[in-house]
Parts: C-alpha cells; sequence; structure tokens
C-alpha cells in the first residue's frame, strides 16, 4: 500500500463539477492498494499517517501529530501510485489491485482512520473521475508504502 500525504491548508474533490467533500487544515492522503496489500498493512499505515509529526508547533517546528491537532483527513484512490515505468513511456498498472481487492482496504483504512481519529473522514469515491482542489501548506508532502517499513 502507498499513500502520498499532503498536509493542507484546503483539499477539494469535486465529481461532474460538483463538491463532492472538502477539507480545511489538515491531511490529504493519496492511497494506492496493490494485489499483495492485506489488513495488517491498513493497520499500520493508518497509525502511521495520523502520528506523523508533521504540523508545526508554536516554535514553528514541525513536532506536532494530525491527532495533536485534530486535524481533518480527506482520503482519495488513486491506482496510479503503483505505476511501473522502468520499460517504455506507458505506465504499466498491473501491480496495482482489482477494484474486488482494492475497495475492502481502501473502506478499511478509511474506518481505520476514523476510529483512531474519532471523527468523520472525507473521501473520495473509489474509481470516480475526480477533480482534486488543494492548497499545500509548507509545502508538505510524504510518500509511504508498507513494503518498505525502514
Amino acid at each position: 500500500m502507498r499513500v502520498i500525504i499532503q498536509r493542507v491548508k484546503k483539499a477539494s474533490v469535486l465529481i461532474e463539477n460538483k463538491i463532492y467533500s472538502s477539507i480545511e487544515n489538515g491531511l490529504l492522503v493519496f492511497v494506492g492498494i496493490e494485489n499483495s496489500d492485506n489488513l495488517d498493512d491498513v493497520k499500520w499505515l493508518s497509525n502511521k499517517i495520523l502520528n506523523l509529526r508533521i504540523f508545526n508547533d508554536n516554535n514553528n517546528v514541525m513536532n506536532l501529530s494530525a491527532i495533536d491537532m485534530d486535524a481533518e483527513i480527506l482520503v482519495v484512490s488513486q491506482f496510479t501510485l503503483h505505476a511501473l515505468t522502468k520499460k517504455g513511456n506507458r505506465p504499466s498498472y498491473i501491480k496495482a489491485a482489482s477494484p474486488k481487492i482494492a475497495i475492502p482496504l481502501y473502506n478499511a483504512i478509511i474506518n481505520e482512520l476514523k476510529i483512531l481519529l474519532c471523527k468523520e473522514i472525507k473521501t473520495g469515491v473509489f474509481g470516480a473521475d475526480m477533480e482534486i482542489n488543494l492548497i499545500n501548506d509548507g509545502p508538505v508532502t510524504i510518500l509511504i508504502d508498507t513494503k518498505n517499513k525502514e
């Protein structure tokens, strides 16, 4: 499972030119799921996302987590995080999980984040053509892959 986490001042998901969901002062989390991912990845990654100290404290040092900040979270599925680009110029998505595998894990990470943060998690729509608008704060952008936990 791969995620790109962006600390944002605001972010929104538009579907068919209508705002589907939006947040302010929180994390925009793009989630890519591959065939070998499982619920252990969901639990590890959810804890990592919420406990990363990437929000500034009073001394302007990144020392606070999403939990500390009671931050809003927006989770968007993005299979292209598993693009293979080694050969040729057209990315291959063979490692990206099929919807049969990906949808339950996508829903599981949303649910796990909701439980751990004790608040609603905003989302996109799995498989939809979405327009994502954001104001990256910092900018802070972090990539995490559950297959590389070092």
